[in-house]
């Protein structure tokens, strides 16, 4: 009887511990003796080897799986669920066993993170004028206030003109006749020459309707094309620059045919000629082109070009020139030369209005070409030698840098290797 009730006890406090988890629950009837789980002593022992199922490998934070679609299919896992995928290169690296020997701890970049800028004191630089200048030199050079915003914008224009240009640049300027082409050639000509003193700079007078290049840089020019083309003993810049004039900007030229009686026709073959006698010895050149686009000689120029500027007054006639002009280029096959053009607004005399420049600047820039408007300077009106020191003004000279740094933009395309048509 006693062993009847103690049974009965073991079994009800056996019943109290396993309600309260301290107890496993028994094991099913028939299961191996290796099998019943104690957590009160730890997980049960492992599986002999050839019996441990297999287990697919667990990633950290991973969510349960989906339940399986109905029909047998399984349901798309989620993407924050799939296990990363390897990348090929690091494929490749666990092929080769690279992927230990080239480390797998973080990456340090310090080089790029010192820099000079944030370290080394700022140097401001001496303004030039103004009030700023005044005070510069009213302390003694003790208190700098730096340029001005002005300053610091004509400073990048300068040194966009200066920068770096390997081999032979050409620019050519067209318009119909009356816009102020051959002041835009002769301005923009002095500004490279100016800035530009390791270069030498020649305009070509390409006009073959009595060109006025050489009026407004050097009228006493004795030279021709015809001279250049028959000397064949220029082997010195000595030797050619006495067949060429010149401006206190340092800009040669070669003005074009001005005699009326026993005129001699400027050809291409004879432009060529010339022109391959002053690319020995010039950097840069300027080409004043002639109005009539489909001339020989206009070919012969539009083919050896690297940038070209399209002159345009603000006024109707000149604009729709202007945009012909461009049309006509376009359907030649001169895409390539158009993507490096400039047009300019040339308010020749003062009077246009502000509103119709402001439309054909905004006409002209949807073609993708920069538009510059180059202000009325009453210098610049009647004629003559062109003067950027004393006859120009500050915003005339300012427009006329601006031209110039765009067609310099170009210049670390430019190579040293044969240019060939430019289309």
């Amino acid at each position: 009887m006693t062993s009847v009730v103690d049974l009965s006890k073991t079994n009800a406090w056996e019943a109290l511990q396993r309600r309260r988890g301290d107890v496993a629950p028994p094991p099913p009837a028939g299961a191996p003796a290796w099998r019943v789980q104690n957590d009160r002593y730890g997980p049960p022992p492992a599986l002999p080897a050839q019996q441990q199922p297999y287990s697919p490998p667990e990633f950290h934070h991973q969510h349960p799986l989906p339940a399986p679609a109905p029909g047998g299919e399984q349901a798309p896992i989620p993407h924050w669920q799939q296990p990363p995928a390897q990348t090929e290169t690091a494929a490749a690296d666990d092929a080769h066993g690279w992927s230990q020997a080239q480390g797998s701890g973080p990456r340090y970049n310090y080089t790029d993170n010192i820099r000079s800028s944030e370290l080394l004191p700022s140097k401001r630089i001496p303004p030039t004028r103004g009030w700023r200048k005044v005070l510069y030199r009213g302390t003694f050079k003790l208190i700098n206030p730096g340029q001005s915003r002005d300053e610091r914008e004509q400073d990048d224009l300068q040194r966009q003109i200066q920068s770096l240009l390997r081999g032979k640049y050409k620019i050519g300027v067209l318009g119909k006749g009356g816009v102020g082409k051959s002041t835009i050639s002769a301005s923009v000509g002095s500004v490279f020459a100016d800035l530009r003193k390791e270069d030498r700079v020649v305009a070509i007078d390409a006009d073959t309707a009595f060109g006025k290049l050489a009026s407004r840089i050097d009228p006493d020019v004795s030279g021709s094309y015809w001279e250049l083309a028959a000397d064949q003993h220029l082997d010195s810049f000595a030797d050619i620059r006495g067949r060429l004039g010149s401006n206190k900007a340092g800009l040669y030229v070669l003005g074009g045919e001005s005699a009326t009686a026993r005129r001699r026709v400027l050809d291409s073959a004879i432009y060529q000629a010339a022109t391959y006698q002053l690319d020995r010895h010039f950097t840069l050149s300027i080409v004043d082109c002639g109005s009539t686009l489909d001339s020989p000689v206009t070919r012969a120029v539009l083919n050896d070009l690297d940038a070209l500027i399209v002159v345009s007054s603000p006024w109707w006639d000149g604009a729709s020139a202007a945009g012909q002009t461009m049309e006509w280029l376009a359907n030649e096959g001169y895409t390539s030369l158009l993507n490096r053009t400039v047009v300019v607004l040339n308010d020749s005399d003062g009077h246009s209005p502000k509103r119709d420049r402001a439309l054909l600047v905004e006409r002209f820039s949807k073609g993708g070409q920069k538009v510059i408007e180059l202000p009325f300077d009453e210098h610049l009106r009647p004629g003559g030698v062109i003067d950027l020191v004393e006859d120009v003004n500050r915003n005339t000279y300012r427009a006329l840098l601006k031209v110039a740094a765009a067609c310099a933009e170009h210049f670390a395309a430019t190579t040293d290797a044969p240019r060939g048509t430019r289309q």
